[in-house]
């Protein structure tokens, strides 16, 4: 299997999970609790081993940026397709 045939494949995948609202809210789901639970993890049970050197703490709370702006993303692309689906919903029965 090529290169080429991975990147299809999560094409194909990328576009389930992007055109299906459930799907998406799933994933949005998990994407939060993932982001909470890290921010959790690092504020209560691994601080100490976080604040035993710059790297891990900046590595960690990158880590923890980045999967919150991703989110964040994610989100709001949700709350525009939802828009967009309801307002084609509105123009074809009306």
């Amino acid at each position: 299997m090529g290169d080429d045939d991975h990147w299809d494949d999560s094409k194909r995948l990328a576009a389930g999970i992007l055109h299906d609202r459930s799907a998406r809210r799933r994933w949005l789901g998990g994407f939060l609790i993932l982001s909470l639970g890290m921010i959790a993890l690092g504020l209560w049970l691994i601080d100490e081993w976080l604040a035993s050197g710059p790297w891990l703490f900046l590595g960690w709370w990158g880590a923890c940026a980045v999967l919150t702006f991703f989110t964040l993303i994610f989100g709001l692309y949700d709350a525009l397709m939802a828009v967009r689906e309801e307002n084609a919903k509105t123009k074809d029965s009306g």
